[in-house]
């Protein structure tokens, strides 16, 4: 490991993101309370919801779409750029739309040529920025996010929408004790199953959205090609670049669809792939697989239990790959272009 005197001034960043995040979510989970109780009343009323965002903000989306369709919410997450271009109709709809800085190119868009609902509420980190001006939001404490690759911004974030699957009537007990108890498992057998590696694909089921984010910090800060493929779709045809020279990244929570996992990080194996996988399931090791065991969880449970571990993982990975990990040579901390 890199000591602070040669650690890249980017990881150093992202490291003092990390070091307050959980203590971020907290406060933003129990200082939003009246305004998720807001967008609560919102979703009882109209029963639909749309989650927009863009990168980290549109993996979050992703993972707690699952959670609200649980709660009888008929919820959908897309780009905002895609709503931009083929847009759904936001008719009867509660909208979220999630911008870590308020001020993305897309967002300044979106609300100029449609106006955004009177069911719309945002999601930020920056209590003066123009989504926070324009729209009712939950806002998270502690202020934008400094470092490039989203960590603290993506645990907070969840944190808001935990608020307002608490208000729902969901016992969110269990995530909140997650977040109260950090657990900080060995990677080491995980990076050197990926030390050798050309490519990265992270797959989950119920915890794609969480698959999608990490996917997205492992290529912003090692510039190798990393994606992400729900597990169905790595199942349909995908399965053909598996090779010694490819990782695999599986989660496996405690859930229904546990057992697809299991099947999917066998079929892995047998093809000579890498493969970690983050496991929150409680069901045994697949053997072969470079295993990191969380207590048995599902939902912002899991997230909050595997997400930091996840975060060490993307960043060690980077680390013994680029030398000045965390600095963007060709991307924004904040996107203000199309």
């Amino acid at each position: 490991m890199t000591t602070n005197a040669t650690r890249p001034a980017g990881l150093q960043a992202i490291d003092r993101e990390m070091a307050r995040q959980h203590a971020d979510a907290l406060a933003s989970f129990r200082s939003n309370a009246a305004m998720a109780a807001r967008a609560a009343a919102s979703l009882k009323r109209t029963g639909r919801l749309i989650l927009l965002g863009m990168g980290g903000s549109h993996a979050v989306g992703r993972a707690v779409e699952p959670l609200y369709r649980a709660l009888g919410i008929d919820a959908v997450a897309l780009p905002l750029s895609e709503q931009l271009g083929a847009p759904l109709s936001l008719d009867g709809r509660t909208v979220f739309i999630t911008s870590q800085s308020g001020e993305s190119a897309e967002v300044l868009r979106w609300f100029e040529e449609t106006g955004g609902n009177a069911e719309t509420f945002g999601f930020t980190l920056e209590g003066g920025s123009f989504l926070a001006r324009t729209a009712p939001c939950l806002v998270g404490h502690g202020g934008t996010e400094q470092a490039f690759a989203a960590t603290r911004s993506l645990t907070v974030s969840f944190a808001l929408h935990l608020a307002i699957l608490g208000a729902l009537g969901e016992d969110v007990a269990s995530a909140v004790a997650a977040l109260e108890n950090l657990s900080e498992p060995s990677i080491e057998a995980a990076l050197a199953a990926l030390s050798t590696v050309r490519s990265v694909v992270t797959s989950g089921r119920r915890l794609q959205g969480l698959a999608e984010a990490i996917a997205l910090g492992f290529t912003e800060l090692s510039r190798v090609p990393c994606f992400s493929l729900e597990g169905g779709q790595l199942r349909h045809g995908p399965m053909e670049m598996l090779s010694p020279e490819v990782g695999i990244v599986l989660f496996r929570s405690d859930d229904a669809t546990a057992d697809l996992v299991t099947a999917m990080a066998v079929s892995v194996v047998e093809a000579g792939a890498k493969l970690v996988v983050f496991d929150a399931s409680g069901r045994p090791p697949v053997e072969g697989a470079a295993t990191i065991v969380f207590p048995p969880s599902t939902g912002l449970a899991a997230v909050f239990s595997m997400l930091p571990t996840a975060q060490r993982l993307m960043i060690a990975f980077a680390a013994a790959r680029v030398p000045d990990a965390g600095t963007p040579v060709r991307s924004t901390k904040i996107t203000r272009s199309e």
